[in-house]
């Protein structure tokens, strides 16, 4: 039930099954923990030892015999907080030198959902105008649901602005968006509507198709070119379509 959140925040495989085993069964032996998790008995041993190294279980005895028993699952969020504190020690000295390296032009891609949020982020970082060519909402895609609102919460306190150029049938079908977005915005004419979506702010050139509006494709990807000079150059050419289309 909670193996795959125990592994997100770094246990192993076996070492999850083995602390959600002590949690359902309490105070246990090894044998009875290598039934309860489905882990080989000397593979529980390791999975032990670890755990109690990370402060999730720990030893005890009972006439004579030793047996194991959870830590309250609160560790689990000191666990989390430990992570972070390290690494805001070190993330100011990692910024300085991420900034002060020299600005390259390059290019590469954005796989998946998580990679879309990557793309996200670097909107964020960036803060930027954004100026959206061919949008199509896809940012309504079911599987961002979770992770928009923080997005547009953070956009807004950054003060980052949009000016979006849709596809003429997203006024139809996914009205919902441009509320979301706020205005400004234009529609593309009908017969120039594509699959095709072009995104550019800072020195970001973003490039992705879908399905439809509101729907990215199942394992989508996004091109991105990093050169101001480009991203100078698509800001003109968004300039001249959003003067060429009118008011809606």
């Amino acid at each position: 039930m909670y193996e795959e959140l125990l592994r997100d925040i770094g246990l192993s495989q076996n070492e999850a099954r083995v602390y959600e085993a002590l949690l359902s069964i309490g105070e246990a032996s090894v044998q009875s923990i290598s039934l309860k998790a489905k882990v080989h008995r000397r593979n529980v041993y390791d999975s032990l030892t670890k755990l109690a190294e990370r402060g999730l279980a720990s030893e005890v005895f009972v006439r004579g015999e030793k047996n194991f028993k959870a830590i309250n699952p609160r560790r689990l969020l000191e666990l989390v907080n430990e992570k972070q504190e390290r690494i805001n020690d070190v993330l100011p000295d990692m910024e300085k030198k991420y900034e002060s390296a020299e600005e390259k032009e390059e290019a590469y891609l954005y796989r998946g959902i998580e990679g879309f949020k990557n793309y996200l982020q670097d909107i964020l970082e960036t803060k930027e105008t954004v100026y959206f060519i061919g949008a199509k909402a896809f940012w309504l895609d079911p599987r961002l649901r979770n992770y928009l609102p923080r997005f547009q919460r953070e956009r807004k306190r950054l003060g980052i602005k949009f000016m979006h150029l849709f596809d003429y049938e997203v006024k139809e079908q996914k009205p919902e968006i441009l509320g979301l977005v706020g205005k400004p915005y234009k529609f593309l004419p009908k017969k120039y509507s594509s699959p095709t979506a072009v995104d550019i702010f800072g020195d970001y050139v973003v490039t992705f198709v879908g399905t439809k509006p509101g729907r990215l494709y199942e394992e989508p990807i996004q091109f991105v070119m990093k050169s101001r000079k480009l991203a100078d150059g698509y800001r003109k050419f968004f300039q001249f379509m959003w003067d060429s289309c009118a008011e809606d």
